[in-house]
């Protein structure tokens, strides 16, 4: 059984929030705790802990010099594209994240449940989650060289988000609102024929 511990920044009663909003934050915190609560054997922690690093930075970022790489004795080629088009989507989808993060200001799930995140949180701020963004953004600007792929890529973001709700450090409906954030800054890269 879970024991949770007050917050010294306690969230706002539900009779101060819209009621949609309520109900909102409660289900996303049920969830949570469905997802995060649940028993995993030490190689299940690891795993996920694997898998959330893929939305991280540093693989971010070797995702995005990959093509760049590969295509650098071609600029314009396909590769090239490609990496130029994985960058833009993550650089505006992770200052999206990034505008967000500071307005809405939510706390990250263990101040507010409890619930103890299995993986250090690059920041106190919970939505929307940016490592879910990175990973919908980069499998957004892969696809653009290779459209037949977008499901296999989509599924594997869909994951990492996924990894950083069952690991604790996100509700899902943080995931959720960074992997939306990636499809806007996609979709507005496309509508100015820069992706």
């Amino acid at each position: 059984m879970l024991a949770f511990r007050p917050t010294a920044d306690p969230a706002p009663s539900p009779g101060e929030r819209a009621p949609w909003l309520a109900r909102l934050d409660a289900r996303d915190r049920a969830m949570l705790v469905a997802l995060a609560a649940a028993p995993r054997t030490p190689a299940e922690r690891r795993l996920w802990r694997g898998v959330t690093h893929l939305g991280g930075s540093r693989a971010t970022i070797l995702l995005c010099l990959l093509p760049l790489l590969a295509g650098a004795g071609a600029p314009g080629g396909a590769s090239w594209r490609v990496g130029v088009a994985t960058a833009t989507i993550v650089v505006l989808s992770h200052l999206l994240v990034q505008l967000v993060k500071r307005t809405v200001g939510r706390p990250r799930p263990s101040a507010a449940t409890g619930i103890a995140a299995q993986v250090l949180a690059p920041d106190r701020f919970s939505f929307p989650s940016g490592h879910a963004a990175a990973a919908m953004s980069v499998a957004l600007g892969y696809a653009v060289g290779a459209p037949a792929l977008l499901p296999v890529l989509a599924l594997a973001a869909l994951v990492v988000g996924l990894s950083r709700a069952v690991l604790g450090v996100h509700y899902l409906g943080d995931v959720l609102a960074g992997q939306l954030l990636a499809v806007v800054a996609a979709l507005l890269l496309r509508l100015a024929g820069l992706a």
